[in-house]
């Protein structure tokens, strides 16, 4: 499936569209269109101006179209879309009186089929090819489900399925949807309940492949190319057979339709026809940001032309990089934490309180450069900290939050600092936490320096911000830490590969990266680094942090806008690149496309342990 600003048109596997000479020697292709509302927007968006074709005259009859849609109105535009786009072309490419001649190869009966694509029996809308069925329909609107469908003209072909189906993440799906999927995926995998709605239409149509000679493409969010979604979804799909033939890695949704849908989209295609050579197309890095095509070997889950390999969570890093860890939780101790203000008037009440009061960095706040403050106290100094009474009070607060809770009678939101709502179980922890309200349920402290990594940031970024804290400094949950890490850890997760290798592997939250250690960071493959390595990466991260902070008092918001990014920052952020490239390939790379092919590459061999990276059997065979 191509898919252009303002129409569709379906492709055959190796490019040309169903009106090329391609179909000639395979009889006339069926082509199914499991739809949603999503197709019926495609389809729209194809009827105003015709899209362009294969330029040549001759064509081949599409005229086993098949659609399904659950709602009526969505069905008729469809088909009227369908008629116009279809009139257009034939008018361009045959001329108006050719056109006028055979209008509408489409008009057969009973094309349009009205009911849920998910739970609909796809081989009974659109039968395996050679399969003759008699019986017609004359409604094409109220057709009943289980009412015999059109009887195919050309027996033999090869079915083509595409759709744009809903976008809808795991957290918005109705309980009607949940049960969609659970009617596709219960009892073949175990954690399907965190896939997005569009999972579905990849299996229907893998599980379809399997009966017959099937190419399918959907346009999709592009988390599920990403994270969790990969070792979930994909290795079901590619044990029934079908493979990646063809895709185009993520872009910005952009239609004309007067609500926009405003996603980050890709398009993936599936085959289970072996031999079709696999395209990868993306949007070049150029001004022009034109479409460029690649022929590879093999795509994979990712999107990227690697080996089939699922990255899966791992509990260390490799080659012995240094950990990371969350930061400090405070489990129902929000009181624990407060505004610079709030601290101003708590040293005022009682001067001796400030030796417990420290800077508290989450994502938030490293990023906005806005630190809040909280209260460190050891067990040590406890006795010392309570006879303060603006502590006393808030330690109080805090111990009554995780008595509570042991009894589920608190609300979420003392857990930490965000949510609500009242908490229905009961927390055995929290009573355990209740002994010692004065502390963190983490107490972790560096004696040098902290490396903050935040785990939320928005993918508009060109580098990942990264930043180093004093040691007095609190982490809390809501960012990752490393505590005393040599400061050339900075310079890597800083670098243009590791923001590529977080786009590739980790979850997206919106339009924003959900950092993973145990997926991002332990995952992430280096070569084994020298001392020499070491040192000049060192240098590397000294001069990132020395250009940000000749633009004080600006923020990493502000410093890594992707339009106002100062020069100097951007130099050294270049020069890091070019350094640790050149410890993976002795030059830089030359796009992000080549980092990913060696970082899958080098992850392959480096991941030997069985959590980290399991080849699909399925596809290894292929």
């Amino acid at each position: 499936m191509k898919l252009l600003r303002s129409g569709w048109t379906i492709t055959t596997p190796s490019g040309r569209t169903a009106r090329s000479a391609t179909c000639r020697r395979r009889s006339t292709p069926n082509s199914a269109i499991p739809g949603s509302n999503g197709t019926g927007r495609l389809s729209c968006h194809g009827a105003p101006r015709p899209v362009p074709l294969h330029h040549r005259a001759n064509t081949a009859q599409m005229t086993n179209g098949f659609y399904s849609s659950a709602a009526d109105r969505r069905a008729q535009v469809t088909r009227l879309a369908l008629i116009i786009a279809e009139y257009q072309c034939d008018v361009l490419y045959r001329g108006q009186k050719e056109a006028l001649r055979d209008f509408l190869p489409l008009d057969a009966e009973n094309w349009i089929t009205c009911g849920n694509a998910l739970r609909l029996d796809w081989l009974s809308i659109c039968p395996p090819t050679g399969t003759g069925v008699k019986h017609r329909a004359d409604d094409l609107f109220r057709t009943p489900l289980d009412q015999a469908q059109i009887d195919f003209e050309n027996e033999g072909g090869e079915t083509y399925i595409c759709g744009n189906p809903p976008y809808l993440g795991s957290k918005k799906q109705t309980d009607e949807q949940k049960n969609d999927l659970g009617a596709l995926f219960d009892g073949r995998i175990k954690k399907w309940k965190s896939l997005d709605y569009v999972s579905g239409w990849f299996i229907k149509a893998a599980d379809y492949g399997t009966r017959t000679k099937t190419t399918a493409a959907f346009v999709a969010t592009n988390s599920i190319c990403q994270g969790q979604h990969v070792p979930i979804l994909w290795p079901v799909i590619f044990a029934t057979g079908s493979k990646i033939v063809f895709a185009h890695t993520s872009f910005k949704w952009a239609n004309l339709a007067s609500h926009n849908a405003g996603v980050t989209v890709v398009i993936v295609g599936i085959s289970n026809t072996y031999g079709l050579p696999r395209r990868l197309y993306s949007i070049s890095d150029t001004e022009e940001q034109t479409v460029e095509r690649k022929e590879v070997a093999n795509i994979n889950a990712y999107l990227v032309p690697a080996a089939n390999i699922e990255v899966e969570q791992a509990a260390n890093p490799m080659q012995g990089m240094v950990p990371m860890q969350f930061g400090n939780h405070p489990y129902y101790g929000a009181a624990l934490i407060f505004s610079n203000d709030e601290a101003y008037q708590i040293i005022k009440q009682a001067p001796d309180a400030a030796r417990f009061i420290r800077p508290f960095y989450g994502s938030t706040e490293f990023i906005d450069r806005s630190p809040r403050a909280c209260f460190w106290i050891s067990d040590e100094d406890a006795c010392e900290a309570l006879k303060l009474s603006p502590i006393a009070e808030r330690v109080a607060v805090v111990k009554a939050s995780r008595i509570a809770a042991e009894n589920g009678e608190t609300s979420a939101r003392s857990k930490g600092n965000g949510g609500g709502g009242k908490r229905k179980k009961e927390d055995a922890s929290a009573r355990k936490l209740a002994d010692t309200p004065w502390r963190f349920r983490e107490q972790v402290m560096s004696e040098t320096q902290t490396i903050i990594v935040p785990r939320v940031s928005s993918e508009n970024r060109p580098y990942l911000p990264v930043g180093l804290l004093e040691p007095h400094c609190v982490v809390q949950e809501k960012a990752f830490a490393m505590y005393d890490a040599p400061l050339w850890s900075l310079a890597v997760i800083a670098s243009r590969l590791h923001w590529v290798w977080i786009a590739t592997v980790c979850v997206r939250l919106r339009t924003d990266f959900l950092y993973s250690n145990t997926l991002g960071w332990n995952t992430f493959p280096v070569p084994t680094l020298t001392e020499k390595n070491k040192a000049d990466l060192t240098r590397c991260a000294e001069d990132i942090l020395l250009a940000r902070e000749a633009h004080f008092p600006a923020t990493i918001a502000e410093l890594y806008d992707p339009d106002k990014m100062p020069d100097d920052l951007r130099e050294a952020h270049e020069r890091n690149d070019e350094v640790l490239e050149r410890i993976y390939i002795g030059r830089r790379f030359r796009n992000d496309t080549e980092r990913l092919e060696k970082l899958f590459e080098l992850y392959t061999k480096m991941a030997v342990s069985p959590g980290a990276a399991k080849k699909s059997k399925a596809e290894a065979r292929a």
